[in-house]
């Protein structure tokens, strides 16, 4: 696509292949501003991830009450009964009281429910809580070890993991792997990690840890955007080696949310990492627009790729550019000569619109598109009218002129 005429300096990716897992319908819904989508909504968006090629979601945290258990078993029974490929999981403390319900609703649908179990690790939590190591050893045991016991495959989320210190993060995984766990989570839970971090301390879960242990462990990643990094976090981390990252839609989550799914697919997909780079992501606005309906989460203007603005332009040297390209019959070409994410392959494409920064093309190339006569008087009265305006003309203005 054009590659002998773009010089790209970024690295060949280190990225072999990565695993998705969506939080939207659990922690995303952990965010102080957003509504509980129903039921309904959250099939439609079930439907969407599925439709994304994305590996698994988190179903819920059933151990919350009535209405979080309807909820997940409605979502389990959707999955089974159109035979969704994408796997599940649910939320769970580390207490028999959070853990039982995910096995009631497996032994309810058939669906298989993997029980993300997590707890606390660093020491400033553990100074705030009064928890001693033996707590957190002995609690994580039992919790596994349950879990284990009614047949729910665990996943073992330590908490804080990227401001505990290594010593305790080695005991509480080995612990967890030795009762059986078979998939772990590294959380940047209050969004403190750098890449250089992310990268650093998912090299040593797995060369101290996964690897001395002998078992064949998945390792996640989950991260949160406090600084803004949460998808370059991602990214070091499945570069460093873990198998899966987390993500919700638009970065739904506590405080300013958790990696943006929508983002980490984005730049995987241009990555060329597997399976992301063979991947049909035309729908994801669709899958955008539907968890800002369902949570009233707005999407701003200027939100990469699916924002209004994401692929629109009023400017004149910047339209100039976009409309010889697209002169020459060439979308891929229009797409990438002011944009580094071509808007083709996520189903989307370029807008010209006319504004105080516009050139002449910009109002021949409008008027062209919306099949009206181009004549010297029209150009002129909306280039006027555009110059001396503080804002981009809306379809309106711009026929008030005609």
């Amino acid at each position: 696509m054009h590659s002998n005429l773009i010089h790209d300096w970024n690295p060949a990716t280190e990225i072999p292949h990565a695993q998705l897992n969506d939080e939207t319908l659990r922690d995303g819904l952990q965010s102080p501003s957003v509504r509980d989508p129903s039921i309904s909504e959250k099939i439609e968006i079930l439907h969407l991830m599925a439709s994304l090629g994305i590996n698994a979601l988190n179903l819920g945290l059933p151990g919350a009450g009535p209405r979080a258990v309807e909820h997940v078993e409605a979502l389990a029974r959707e999955i089974v009964a159109n035979k969704l490929k994408i796997r599940a999981n649910c939320a769970a403390r580390t207490h028999e009281a959070d853990i039982r319900p995910i096995a009631d609703i497996v032994q309810r649908t058939g669906l298989n429910i993997e029980a993300a179990t997590f707890i606390g690790s660093s020491p400033i939590r553990r100074y705030t809580e009064n928890w001693t190591d033996d707590f957190l050893l002995q609690t994580t045991e039992k919790a596994v070890k349950f879990a284990a016991s009614l047949g729910l495959a665990c996943m073992y989320v330590t908490e804080d993991t990227t401001r505990c210190d290594p010593a305790t993060i080695k005991r509480l995984y080995s612990t967890a792997i030795s009762c059986g766990a078979r998939s772990i989570v590294i959380c940047d839970t209050a969004g403190h990690s750098t890449p250089a971090g992310a990268f650093a301390l998912t090299k040593f879960v797995l060369d101290e840890i996964v690897k001395p242990s002998g078992e064949k462990i998945r390792v996640d990643w989950h991260g949160h955007n406090d600084r803004g990094l949460a998808v370059a976090n991602s990214l070091a981390a499945l570069a460093a080696g873990a198998d899966c990252a987390h993500a919700s839609a638009l970065a739904t989550g506590e405080r300013v949310g958790n990696t943006p799914m929508d983002q980490l697919l984005v730049n995987l997909k241009l990555m060329g990492v597997s399976p992301w780079n063979q991947q049909d992501l035309t729908r994801l606005k669709s899958y955008c627009e539907s968890v800002s309906r369902a949570t009233g989460v707005p999407i701003p203007a200027n939100y990469p790729v699916v924002g209004a603005d994401a692929f629109r332009t009023a400017t004149g040297v910047h339209a100039s550019a976009v409309i010889k390209a697209l002169k020459k019959n060439d979308v891929a070409l229009a797409n990438s000569v002011y944009s580094g994410v071509p808007a083709h392959l996520f189903g989307l494409e370029q807008t010209i619109d006319i504004g105080p920064m516009s050139g002449k093309s910009n109002v021949i190339f409008w008027l062209e598109r919306h099949h009206i006569e181009v004549t010297e008087e029209v150009v002129t009265r909306i280039y006027a009218a555009a110059k001396s305006s503080d804002h981009t003309l809306t379809e309106a203005e711009i026929r008030a002129c005609l």
